[in-house]
């Protein structure tokens, strides 16, 4: 893109007051986001109003600094491996079509990673600095989203399912947030395949990372798959953005599956939009004590499709592969049912459960009871949870 496209693509996404709605009538009345700025205040006002027309007059304060940062962003990719980058308009061929298909496309994507999205019909082949990378197909983009949260069996779920989605060629969409969401990038990156395992969609610039904690994960995915937002560089994690990137999640996917949530998480909004496309929607049961499932079985109640493994989803889809893409089942823990361990295993089920009830159920002393949690945690039998609760594993 020209240095003069680019600069007119973004002062149509800083001009206050002028919305996606009104930005996409104007590029339809005058073709393109250069022509736009080449109109009259009058032309403009036959499209939008006086208001809008005098903000599109006048360009803003922000513009130059955030053009140069991003032709800087664009110029510094690299041979060798390293992630590309591209801005993508609604006018670009390598915009994904799924979202031009939704009532919100943005007017803008940045683009950071190592594949890219699928080819629209206007031209067969990608430009050449895409030309080595994988394209992700639509019709197999499964969104694995939940609780910032989750119980450790929580997290072993995401994970496995997402895995075995990247085995079975499908792409894992989430939003790299804490959680659940980090849980699924990271299982679909455990799958050793050679198409574009996961995509994070973010809802800061793709030059930033948040959570911090996850900016290693954020470079794997880049390497292999793709980063997307909407924001412009540098932008930073605002909390009204995140809701709004969950409509491009539910967009980009075939079907959205929602392992733990509690009922005003945002992962049900997600779901929300899924449905309201007329997508798939999945869930995963858990227990009714647990804060974390109560989304899923108010999702469940609504018409979501229960689900207990991968196999209950890939049902769905007709092509899949015929091998067994179940979870596996563990080997249960051979114990002598005399042990202590076991007794505490067993009165805590797989529930979270406080120091007081296991104790209430077994009938041991505070100390040795503490001891003996202490050691299957160690062993990876118990985790502890926030609150001073505990969950048996496996």
């Amino acid at each position: 893109m020209e240095r003069d496209e680019l600069e007119a693509w973004l002062r149509l996404t800083l001009c206050p007051g002028v919305g996606n709605v009104a930005a996409r009538a104007l590029l339809q009345a005058f073709g393109s986001a250069p022509a736009i700025f080449a109109q009259t205040a009058a032309s403009l006002e036959q499209v939008v109003s006086a208001k809008q027309a005098r903000s599109l007059r006048t360009a803003p304060p922000e513009l130059l600094e955030l053009l140069e940062s991003t032709l800087t962003w664009l110029q510094q990719q690299q041979e060798g491996g390293d992630p590309r980058r591209a801005v993508l308009t609604l006018g670009d061929p390598d915009y994904p079509q799924a979202l031009l298909q939704t009532e919100d496309p943005p007017l803008l994507l940045y683009a950071l990673g190592n594949a890219r999205c699928a080819r629209s019909e206007l031209s067969s082949e990608p430009p050449p600095e895409w030309a080595s990378a994988p394209a992700i197909d639509p019709t197999r983009c499964l969104a694995i989203v939940g609780t910032r949260s989750p119980t450790p069996q929580g997290l072993d779920t995401a994970r496995r399912f997402a895995r075995v989605a990247a085995e079975c060629g499908w792409t894992v969409i989430s939003g790299l947030a804490r959680g659940i969401d980090g849980a699924a990038h990271a299982g679909a990156l455990d799958a050793e395949v050679a198409h574009s395992p996961t995509v994070a969609v973010v809802g800061t610039g793709v030059d930033r990372v948040y959570p911090k904690a996850h900016l290693a994960l954020a470079h794997r995915i880049a390497q292999r798959g793709l980063v997307l937002s909407e924001y412009p560089l540098g932008s930073a994690p605002v909390s009204a953005h995140f809701p709004r990137r969950n409509r491009l999640i539910a967009a980009l996917s075939r079907g959205t599956l929602v392992v733990e949530a509690a009922l005003r998480s945002g992962s049900l909004i997600t779901a929300r939009l899924s449905a309201e496309q007329g997508k798939d929607v999945f869930a995963v049961p858990g227990s009714i004590h647990a804060l974390q499932s109560t989304g899923c079985h108010a999702l469940i109640q609504q018409g979501a499709k229960l689900v207990t493994c991968p196999q209950d989803i890939f049902d769905e889809y007709p092509g899949q592969p015929e091998r067994a893409i179940s979870a596996p089942t563990p080997a249960p823990i051979a114990v002598d049912p005399a042990d202590p361990s076991h007794c505490v295993l067993r009165a805590m089920g797989y529930d979270p459960t406080g120091l007081d009830t296991i104790q209430a159920r077994t009938g041991m002393d505070t100390a040795p009871l503490q001891a003996l949690l202490t050691q299957l945690e160690l062993e990876g039998s118990v985790a502890r949870l926030p609150g001073g609760r505990f969950q048996r594993q496996g």
